[in-house]
């Protein structure tokens, strides 16, 4: 078995719905206004525009989930064609399950598969296989500690045990995303600490090397659209929230409702145009570098109507 990654860390999990004020502050606003103007731009071409765009792809850099994408990093599955998922839902023997299978699973599909086939206009299918039984865990679950800031050590024994305990009734060979879910009225289980884990060394199962595992903490029913922002971690997309420091501050203030990496509660949660390019769901065509200092004509198409979709106006 690998070791749990210290660095890079766990991605951090997605904030809860804490109330909002009724007014974001001005720098959230602008900072808000700014993304939406960079999608625009980032999608604005017609098709007969024929200037390259690689000029502006920026370099991937070894940082965790560089916003390079001049080349894919090959250790993460590329979201381009159809992907499949396997779910594994983990029982303690502390407690009995108050769900089935079948509700968690309905919990999460088909929202999640459909937000990426909108999202990546048909280009990418995220197909789920779920276990129709509770595979229980060795241990009590407040013998792990589970918590959204987990310790390197409990997190890595409750992976060891969930896969000990998965790998007799499944294939992992066979996917290419793993969830494991916990019973979420188990008594030491946090929502808060639903996360993917990156492995340093990966764990070994039926001839296959797991690199990331999507540790499933939520309740039932769960928080919208957790499950894609969390699988987007596992094609390589960053957190593009702020963390406050006490937890108590605004979480929203980089990207506003802009992208599902920064909130999966906003009113648009779409991914960047900047991402569907790194994901390999805009067509060259689409995105024009822009490098002379003199005006330049542009025709901005809405990222929602999708390549090859023809648009009117200037």
């Amino acid at each position: 078995m690998g070791a749990v990654s210290r660095d890079p860390y766990p991605e951090v999990p997605v904030p809860r719905p804490f109330p909002r004020a009724r007014l974001r502050s001005t720098a959230a606003v602008f900072t808000t206004m700014s993304a939406l103007a960079a999608t625009s731009l980032g999608t604005g071409p017609s098709a007969a525009e024929t200037d390259s765009a690689a000029p502006c792809a920026l370099t991937r850099t070894d940082a965790h989930h560089s916003e390079g994408l001049d080349t894919w990093n090959t250790a993460y599955p590329r979201p381009a064609r159809s992907l499949d998922a396997v779910m594994v839902f983990l029982s303690f023997p502390d407690s009995h399950p108050l769900t089935t299978p079948q509700e968690l699973t309905a919990d999460h599909f088909p929202a999640t598969t459909r937000f990426f086939e909108r999202a990546s206009y048909g280009r990418f299918t995220l197909r789920p296989h779920s276990l129709r039984h509770w595979v229980q865990m060795p241990q009590p679950s407040t013998a792990y500690a589970i918590q959204r800031d987990w310790s390197p050590g409990r997190r890595a024994a409750y992976l060891r045990d969930a896969l000990s305990v998965a790998d007799p009734q499944v294939d992992f060979s066979r996917y290419d995303v793993v969830y494991f879910v916990a019973d979420p009225d188990a008594p030491g289980v946090d929502s808060d600490a639903t996360k993917v884990v990156n492995l340093t060394s990966p764990l070994r199962a039926d001839g296959t090397d797991l690199r990331r595992i999507v540790t499933v903490f939520e309740q039932h029913p769960p928080d919208r659209l957790v499950l894609a922002h969390e699988t987007g971690h596992v094609f390589d997309l960053p957190d593009l929230y702020h963390r406050p420091v006490d937890g108590k501050g605004d979480w929203d203030t980089h990207v506003g409702d802009w992208d599902l990496m920064g909130s999966q509660f906003g009113l648009a949660p779409d991914l960047f145009a900047w991402h569907k390019w790194k994901l390999g769901w805009l067509d060259p065509q689409q995105v024009r570098c822009v490098r002379d200092a003199g005006p330049t004509r542009l025709t901005l198409e809405p990222l929602a109507a999708g390549p090859g979709v023809p648009t009117t106006g200037t």
